[in-house]
């Protein structure tokens, strides 16, 4: 038995990188999962490779910064299942730059699928988790969120709300019998990541700063999504776990 047979899972931003990693795994544990992302041709990659490996997958095309997107992926949702057992709040992005030439249409694009992006999934899907009796939110936060980096204000600022939405939705959701926790990745090797880990200073300053002397994967970070789905996480709610090779310890 999988640790997640018959359930339903959504993962947003899952066409690649952390949110595939993580799709992947609910798939390989029973799970029927909802790859959605904006762009529908990786979703669909996304879910055919689940498939291809006698997983349950739907792919479809969401902005979660866009309302009418979000309707029409829960209404679907809906539809065909009527419950939502787990959420992974995934879709991200950064604009990296020197925050005092921040743009205010930089600052609205980080701010409307780092932040805006998770309240709107939590919030619109409350229903549905509801109905599950048992149901497990994950959201993806960072160490970003609690340190200070250059070029990544933005970004930081918006992860380190997420982290509060986080505390705040646990004890809010908790007698609808919905767990909300976080992750907190450190430098994770994705395609988000990639332009600032292959410059070589950069990279051993990072590496200098990793406990671990590497740099995570997104099997690194699905395994904790796991956990928080799974039952083994069953009095877990509030919580936030740091998967960044001790990057946040060490400071």
């Amino acid at each position: 038995m999988g640790r997640l047979d018959n359930r339903v899972a959504l993962v947003t931003g899952a066409g690649a990188g952390i949110g595939r990693g993580i799709a992947a795994a609910f798939a390989r544990e029973g799970a029927h999962v909802y790859v959605s992302d904006i762009d529908g041709e990786a979703a669909d990659a996304t879910a055919q490779a689940i498939t291809n490996e006698s997983g349950a997958a739907t792919a479809i095309t969401c902005d979660v910064s866009k309302g009418q997107d979000v309707t029409a992926l829960l209404r679907a949702v809906e539809t065909a299942h009527g419950r939502l057992d787990v959420v992974a709040n995934n879709a991200g992005l950064n604009v990296r730059g020197d925050f005092r030439h921040m743009t205010d249409a930089d600052w609205t694009k980080i701010r409307e699928v780092n932040l805006d992006g998770v309240v709107r999934i939590a919030r619109d899907a409350f229903d549905l988790m509801r109905a599950s009796g048992d149901a497990s939110l994950v959201n993806l936060a960072s160490i970003m969120g609690h340190r200070g980096l250059r070029q990544l204000a933005g970004y930081s600022a918006t992860k380190g709300a997420v982290s509060a939405l986080t505390r705040a939705l646990a004890v809010e959701y908790a007698p609808f019998c919905i767990r909300v926790n976080a992750i907190a990745p450190g430098f994770i090797e994705t395609a988000l990541t990639e332009r600032v880990l292959r410059n070589p200073i950069i990279n051993k300053a990072l590496i200098d700063q990793t406990p671990m002397r590497r740099f995570g994967t997104p099997d690194d970070i699905a395994a904790a999504a796991l956990f928080f789905a799974s039952p083994e996480s069953g009095f877990v709610t509030g919580a936030e776990l740091a998967v960044d090779g001790g990057m946040a310890a060490g400071l």
